[in-house]
């Protein structure tokens, strides 16, 4: 496939998921997440592979600043403490993970933003069920269907593919979009 092709396929693929549905989605996700980090609740946020370090870049830009100058806000890429991960990963289970970390940040109020393009992978499965009975706002960006996480997710901001590479394109424009519109709602 030559690049033309490519870039056209993405567009097209972006232009099918701005849909009025998604557009509610959003702007529910949005919400539930700026009213968090206003009353000073921590927004959790994770996946693995591609996703984990969409995951940090999330993160990135709610705790640094995205597109203007405004305070920090209370973003931890869930993984991203090695020592964390990888000691209940050797101890006891990869699977539960993130479900470990959701119990040390996680509180009633806050949101947990969880990534996979398949919907099922275990470990993000489980941090939102440890998450859903935290009493969290539990969010969800998958693949068309959302898998496992549907059940799960508040929220469930799904692209319209099956294909891992093309998810993650639409992934990065909502996210972008999430971080943009969240920050907007914070002053300097």
């Amino acid at each position: 496939m030559n690049l033309k092709t490519h870039l056209a396929e993405a567009a097209s693929l972006l232009n099918a998921s701005a849909t009025d549905a998604l557009e509610e989605k959003m702007a529910r996700a949005v919400e539930a997440i700026a009213t968090a980090l206003a009353q000073d609740k921590a927004l959790l946020v994770c996946g693995n592979g591609g996703s984990a370090t969409d995951a940090q870049h999330i993160a990135g830009e709610l705790v640094a600043q995205f597109l203007k100058k405004r305070r920090a806000l209370k973003a931890i890429c869930l993984g991203a403490n090695m020592a964390a991960l990888t000691a209940w990963a050797n101890d006891h289970s990869y699977d539960t993970a993130y479900a470990r970390e959701v119990e040390a940040f996680g509180e009633a109020g806050g949101v947990i933003l969880a990534l996979s393009t398949s919907g099922n992978s275990k470990n993000v499965v489980a941090a939102l069920e440890r998450a859903r009975v935290l009493g969290m706002t539990t969010i969800g960006m998958t693949g068309e269907g959302g898998g496992k996480m549907a059940a799960l997710c508040d929220i469930l901001l799904e692209a319209p593919s099956r294909s891992t590479p093309a998810i993650q394109q639409v992934h990065i424009c909502l996210y972008h979009h999430l971080c943009a519109e969240v920050e907007a709602r914070f002053e300097a």
